[in-house]
């Protein structure tokens, strides 16, 4: 094995060729193609040496290759990935262990949380790069310009959830072979800064929140500005999509429960239980009507969180035959629920805290009304942030926000982590395959 990246990156159209036998009389690559997006990639042993160049693409494959750059970015980093946060955020627990116990087992080199999020991002990746590089070999095709505007969002999302948990990663702007190192934070952010700002500029407006636009590039812009305290320009785009675009506030059962709404401005679809990922199954227990393996369960503290009159909590969490469990992906083991990316709560939720105490509490409030609780008055700023965590908490159970909200916000204490592992271990397989990769300090 020549590098990590190529380890970890390079495998996913090679999978293609684990189906040999079975296309012998297929020819066409977009067939081959199409195939794989309707394939369960999970139960696929991935061979890197046997990935497809993009040479052999031609320019009938591309609206199949856009497809499957769908598929690889909403599935291959794995289910884990989207919930991760929660689960070492403190509101989760194993049926074996507390909440700190699984914050602790988790924050492992060798947990597969950690080794399949770094991996499935990286491979992800390839796939967004490979788009990009075929689409600028063919060059200036205007009738596939909005597929490079998805490709540079879909590399500035996959950067921004890489960043956020391991801090310097390898910058990677096309696919390569060269054992890479890992990049300075500051330098992440401006990779990530220049493809949002390029896909702003190349995308168009909203047709189906379940593909992105300019808008699902926006509202991501809005959460990297929060995360780098770029607090006016944060407030300001938050602003944009709360006021200007179209969207409202809409209620957990319409945004979780697959129907159509006002609320969500981008979002993974799930279309069939071949091809999605199973969040659900990992929350629910084999007495629900869906069945699930019940492997992380609401802990008291999350479930006396929600009061009788918050509108959010027969969605959020649920009590089955006596057992608590999280109520927002309610497909069980199919795993067709929709996965949410962004949505209008999270602009009111930037707006409020990037305008500080005296003006945002009124988009806290404002929120929180249309959930069907009452205003609050933080009398100190570290009262109004405490607010609006609390708020987020409420808000985005199982949405994968926690861990990292109280890191950013200087509260991580509060999670009973310890300085150290205010990031996420460097995957240990990955650190063996590559020897200029470093490990996060304390690991």
């Amino acid at each position: 094995m020549k590098t990590m990246i190529y380890h970890t990156t390079s495998n996913y159209l090679g999978a293609i060729m684990r189906f040999k036998s079975d296309l012998s009389n297929i020819k066409n690559l977009m067939f081959v193609l199409i195939l794989f997006l309707f394939s369960c990639h999970d139960k696929l042993n991935l061979n890197p040496h046997s990935a497809i160049s993009p040479d052999g693409i031609t320019q009938n494959d591309i609206m199949a290759l856009r497809q499957g750059m769908y598929n690889s970015v909403q599935n291959i980093p794995g289910r884990y990935a989207y919930i991760s946060f929660d689960i070492t955020g403190g509101f989760l627990q194993t049926s074996s262990g507390n909440a700190y116990d699984l914050i602790n087992s988790t924050l492992s080199p060798l947990n597969s949380v950690i080794t399949s999020s770094w991996s499935g991002y990286f491979k992800a990746l390839y796939q967004v790069n490979n788009v990009l590089q075929i689409l600028n070999d063919y060059g200036n095709l205007s009738e596939y310009k909005f597929i490079e505007g998805e490709a540079l969002y879909f590399r500035a999302y996959i950067y921004s959830c890489l960043v956020i948990r391991w801090g310097d990663v390898p910058i990677l702007k096309s696919n390569t072979l060269d054992l890479v190192s890992r990049d300075p934070v500051d330098k992440v952010w401006e990779f990530i800064n220049e493809d949002i700002e390029s896909a702003i500029d190349i995308l168009g407006e909203s047709t189906s929140y379940y593909y992105v636009s300019k808008n699902a590039a926006l509202a991501l812009k809005a959460r990297v500005m929060l995360y780098e305290n770029n607090l006016d320009e944060a407030k300001n785009i938050a602003e944009y999509l709360i006021n200007d675009c179209g969207y409202k506030l809409d209620t957990f059962e319409k945004i979780f429960r697959k129907q159509q709404n006002n609320e969500v401005i981008f979002a993974f679809e799930n279309r069939s239980e071949e091809s999605s990922i199973n969040i659900s199954d990992l929350f629910y227990n084999y007495a629900h009507p869906n069945n699930g393996s019940w492997v992380y369960r609401p802990t008291s503290e999350l479930m006396s969180l929600f009061t009788d009159g918050d509108l959010r909590k027969s969605i959020s969490v649920t009590t089955i035959g006596g057992d608590v469990m999280i109520n927002k992906y309610p497909s069980g083991q199919t795993g067709t629920d929709p996965v949410v990316i962004s949505r209008l709560a999270e602009m009111y939720l930037i707006s409020a805290e990037a305008q500080g105490r005296q003006s945002g509490i009124n988009r806290l409030n404002e929120l929180r009304r249309f959930r069907g609780l009452a205003d609050i008055h933080p009398t100190t700023d570290i009262d109004f942030i405490a607010a609006i965590l609390q708020e987020r908490d409420k808000e985005f159970v199982a949405e994968n926000f926690r861990y990292y909200d109280y890191v950013r916000t200087g509260n991580a204490d509060k999670l009973g982590l310890l300085d150290y592992q205010q990031l996420y271990p460097v995957s240990g397989t990955e650190l063996t395959l590559n020897p200029n990769l470093t490990q996060n300090p304390g690991y």
